[in-house]
């Protein structure tokens, strides 16, 4: 019987438990996957604590990987047994086999590997909507990314690059300024030193920049509003410092009509053509070279508990893979 991790009740990384679970044999319109290869995300944290909820107790977390189909259900027409595929944003991937739905998966190129495939898929997907969706980012543009060495911001660094923009990024420590400025950060701030609002307006001559993606939350929110120019966009996509306090909105306006959005990648690839195209401008731009997929740290599966740890004390680079 295959083993996964389960959450029986939310907390610390101590709650999930390495057990036996049953998967059965897929109905209509899913398939039967073998992991190769699991990505973790900072989500997989927030559903872990509670602060976003799973449908019931127990649930096992994880939100991308990379396998091979063992068995087809009925109404399969658009894969094989063998298809080498992946997923991102449907939650239980934190187990050796599961049923999947044949529609949130995707071919995964023979120049991608298991463990850049699950290392980028959330975060590569969510990269292309944030830059290329949410807002457009162009040649010429100034933008700043907080957590600039994570997974998702050093695929966002590299593709901002490669579409021209100049990139000013937070960083935790000088190690992972070096490694964001590697990846295509034109300017790396260590936020635990310097101020990255007065960076920002030291760069764009007072004007501040068009776009902030912030992943962090509380600790960051109301200096980056401080960073935009009139009529800039607010991307706030994550909280890792804590949700956001509610804050009276007039100050959007005070601060020259700004604009504020709460994107997930769940809502911008759930049309079944919408994931296709996003997933295929990823691999083109991962294939092509222009994004290298950078693997911090590798744990086993069953050792999740550590992996989370370890993110949650920003002691990780880049992206996690867990190993089934």
């Amino acid at each position: 019987m295959p083993k996964a991790i389960l959450v029986h009740e939310y907390g610390a990384a101590d709650v999930m438990r390495w057990e036996e679970t049953e998967v059965g044999k897929p109905g209509p319109d899913k398939v039967l996957v073998r992991h190769a290869a699991i990505g973790l995300n900072y989500i997989d944290v927030y559903y872990r604590r509670g602060a976003y909820r799973a449908s019931k107790l127990p649930f096992i977390p994880g939100m991308e990987a990379v396998g091979r189909i063992e068995a087809l259900g009925p109404n399969v027409r658009d894969f094989q047994v063998g298809d080498r595929v992946a997923y991102a944003g449907v939650i239980g991937a934190y187990v050796e086999q599961r049923i999947m739905p044949a529609d949130q998966l995707v071919k995964v190129p023979d120049a991608v590997d298991d463990r850049a495939a699950a290392a980028m898929m959330l975060k590569g997907m969510t990269a292309q909507c944030l830059l290329r969706r949410v807002y457009s980012v162009k040649a010429g543009d100034v933008i700043v990314f907080h957590a600039a060495a994570g997974g998702v911001g050093l695929i966002a660094c590299q593709w901002a690059k490669h579409l021209g923009a100049t990139v000013i990024g937070t960083v935790g420590s000088d190690n992972k300024a070096e490694l964001a400025a590697a990846y295509g950060c034109d300017r790396p701030v260590v936020y635990t030193r310097e101020d990255f609002v007065a960076e920002v307006k030291k760069i764009t001559g007072g004007e501040g920049v068009r776009v902030v993606y912030d992943s962090v939350g509380k600790d960051t929110f109301t200096r980056s509003l401080s960073c935009l120019r009139p009529f800039g966009l607010m991307v706030s996509f994550g909280q890792s410092s804590g949700s956001v306090e509610p804050f009276d909105i007039s100050v959007l306006s005070q601060k020259g009509s700004l604009f504020l959005t709460r994107p997930t990648l769940m809502t911008y690839v759930a049309k079944r053509e919408d994931l296709l195209r996003t997933a295929d401008e990823l691999f083109d731009v991962v294939g092509g070279g222009s994004v290298k997929i950078e693997i911090g740290q590798t744990f086993a599966l069953c050792d999740t508990k550590d992996a989370h740890r370890a993110l949650e004390a920003r002691e990780t680079t880049g992206s996690t893979v867990l190993i089934p």
